[in-house]
């Protein structure tokens, strides 16, 4: 039949995952950091997931579809509702560590941090710590999931932290802007292993691509239990 359903503009998409929760029919998923309509039965074409796009990558079609299934979706929200969680960002589970004994003369472990502010929203585009800088741009969670944070990545790097799920907007104009106006000699992103994350990887890909350069960049993905699962 020929209906109403939304079109996801994967280029323009940004991967926050904003429009995957507002669907209350979940009809769509994040797929390798990006949104997709998984469902096409699930979508009622009523567009709660247009507000909330922060980059406009969703708008209306009008075209051949499957009709919208109302009893697959309350059956399906049925199954979800068993579950311990929806957003894989979001689910509560507890860390279990063995106890370590901690000297009382071991002194407290350094700060890296080389510079400030550190929120890519609020760092200037012209920073003059950003000339031949080694550039870090990680999730805010990273630098709490894995231990030795400021040893292993901040140490000899200017820092960037976001999170693409919390922040409005999109990051990659802004750090366009800095990879381009700046000399930038690497980019590490450090993000967690939660789709929504992949939206920080995007931003970054988007604007490396968009600056006009060729930078080395490299991505780190860490666990929720502080484990790096890729490098």
């Amino acid at each position: 039949m020929i209906r109403k359903i939304i079109h996801i503009d994967e280029e323009k998409c940004n991967g926050c995952g904003a429009c995957a929760a507002a669907c209350h029919e979940g009809a769509i998923a994040m797929v390798e950091g990006k949104a997709r309509l998984t469902r096409e039965d699930y979508c009622d074409g009523l567009g709660d997931c247009l507000p909330t796009c922060p980059t406009g990558a969703i708008t209306f079609d009008e075209r051949e579809a499957p009709a919208y299934d109302h009893a697959a979706v309350l059956a399906a929200k049925q199954e979800k509702a068993s579950l311990p969680c929806g957003c894989p960002g979001s689910q509560s589970k507890s860390i279990h560590r063995e106890a370590c004994e901690v000297s009382a003369a071991q002194p407290p472990a350094a700060s890296h941090l080389s510079q400030w502010p550190i929120q890519i929203k609020l760092v200037p585009v012209n920073a003059p710590y950003f000339a031949g800088a080694k550039l870090l741009i990680a999730a805010d969670c990273t630098a709490y999931a894995y231990g030795s944070f400021h040893n292993d990545f901040i140490r000899g790097h200017v820092t960037l932290i976001g999170c693409p799920k919390l922040d409005e907007g999109d990051y990659s104009e802004k750090l366009t802007q800095i990879l381009a106006e700046n000399d930038i000699k690497s980019v590490t992103v450090v993000r967690m292993e939660v789709p929504c994350c992949g939206g920080l990887e995007n931003a970054v890909k988007q604007a490396l691509q968009e600056s006009g350069k060729f930078i080395p960049w490299n991505v780190v993905i860490i666990s929720t239990d502080g484990r790096i699962l890729d490098r």
